[in-house]
């Protein structure tokens, strides 16, 4: 099972914009016609419902977007780099890598969010013909498109799931009740990855129910399969807990109090979910006094008797999980604000432009990674270029904010990997 890989993203960059100058006949003076250069590709993540796991991304280390081309002569527009589009499951989460912050949600078939931002490309010669400088030869250079390192967690989106130790008879229960056909056999973690299944019961009515695999004692902290799903047990409306009723293999009380414990300490809102108890294995001729211990131990407990084996009890349980689910549904209709379940894109808190540090012994540094990629593409040989950064800069606030800081004339400022003198 492949729920949670690691990727990062880059979306393209702005193209630059043309430095051109109209020459044809009948036209001596035609002036600047440098195009503006093409928006760099974003990058964009759908739910496609064919994908069941994140597999095909599981080699995928990189995902970059095409690049704006650069503008033309005669005004020309340059061509926009190429989108790209990442295909996962429904139910998938995108996250920061870096922050952990949830950037999209993904819980509707065919959604699609954007994640990654293609730079803007930069302005032609044209747009910066003054009375002065009727001939400029300086163009914009092109943004920097937004990259991320991503981290896509695949939860599934179950109505129900059935939790309790290994080999207390879950797959039985998912096979009996649905179409599904989980392996089955009698020794632990049998079950390496969940198994859905659909619960029909009237014409109208039904409902998906997973199998979750891979609790013990421990789970919370990584022991055994726990992580890999405890993590899809959150996005269940209703848990059914499957104790194993014959004491074979363990006590059911102890059973019953270390799941939820495991629960309770991975998640505290698991411990609020609506739980169906389900004592199992009822035909086992030792069953009626285990269970009897267990109502002793926990008397406000409701508990459904079944025997899977046989087939029995089963009906009563899939009813009661049905009335939760609808009550859940009917909730989340009337209270659709609900935390993660409607995040579908969120920036990243917005940051000032750029930070101004003194360094001490007159020395001042300008931090701000779009003023470096900025200063990085910039030919300091060129008086043009040159005076249009400081325009920029000066635009930005930057000069203001190295006054307020107590910049003196004289003193040095650094720029990226640029020193410069600060002139009043």
């Amino acid at each position: 099972m492949i729920d949670l890989i690691k990727i990062k993203v880059k979306a393209g960059d702005g193209g630059k914009g043309a430095v051109a100058f109209r020459h044809e006949k009948y036209y001596p003076n035609g002036g600047p016609s440098g195009g503006d250069g093409g928006r760099g590709g974003n990058i964009y993540i759908q739910v496609d419902t064919n994908e069941t796991t994140l597999i095909r991304l599981r080699y995928t280390k990189s995902v970059k977007a095409g690049n704006g081309s650069p503008g033309l002569t005669k005004k020309m527009h340059g061509k926009d780099g190429e989108d790209v589009t990442i295909r996962v499951p429904l139910g998938t989460m995108v996250r920061n890598a870096a922050n952990n912050d949830l950037m999209a949600d993904l819980t509707k078939p065919g959604q699609k969010v954007l994640i990654a931002h293609g730079g803007k490309g930069g302005l032609g010669n044209h747009h910066f013909a003054t009375a002065r400088d009727n001939a400029p030869e300086y163009a914009q250079p092109g943004e920097i498109g937004e990259s991320f390192e991503l981290q896509l967690e695949l939860r599934l989106l179950a109505d129900a799931g059935l939790i309790g130790f290994p080999s207390v008879g879950k797959s039985t229960f998912l096979s009996v009740v649905s179409a599904a056909r989980p392996e089955i056999a009698s020794y632990p973690f049998t079950t390496l990855e969940p198994n859905i299944g659909v619960v029909a019961l009237d014409e109208d009515r039904s409902f998906v129910l997973a199998d979750m695999p891979g609790l013990i004692e421990g789970a919370s902290e990584g022991k055994g399969l726990g992580h890999e799903f405890l993590r899809h047990i959150r996005r269940c409306r209703v848990l059914i807990h499957v104790i194993d009723m014959s004491g074979e293999e363990r006590d059911p009380r102890d059973d019953y109090r270390i799941i939820n414990e495991e629960l309770a300490r991975y998640d505290m809102d698991l411990e609020k979910k609506p739980q169906i108890v389900v004592a199992n294995k009822m035909d086992d001729e030792l069953a009626p006094e285990f269970l009897e211990l267990f109502r002793e131990a926990y008397p406000d407990v409701k508990v459904y008797e079944t025997s899977t084996l046989e087939h029995k009890g089963l009906k009563e349980v899939l009813y009661a999980a049905m009335e939760c689910i609808e009550q859940a549904r009917k909730e989340a209709e009337e209270n659709p604000e609900t935390p993660e379940e409607t995040v579908v894109y969120r920036y990243e808190p917005k940051r000032p432009a750029f930070e101004i540090i003194n360094l001490g012994n007159g020395r001042w540094k300008v931090e701000s990674d779009k003023i470096d990629r900025l200063a990085e593409q910039v030919d300091f040989d060129k008086e043009e270029e040159t005076y249009r950064f400081a325009v920029t800069l000066q635009k930005m606030g930057v000069e203001a904010a190295l006054y307020e800081a107590g910049v003196q004339d004289g003193d040095q400022v650094i720029v990226g990997t640029y020193i410069m003198d600060f002139k009043e």
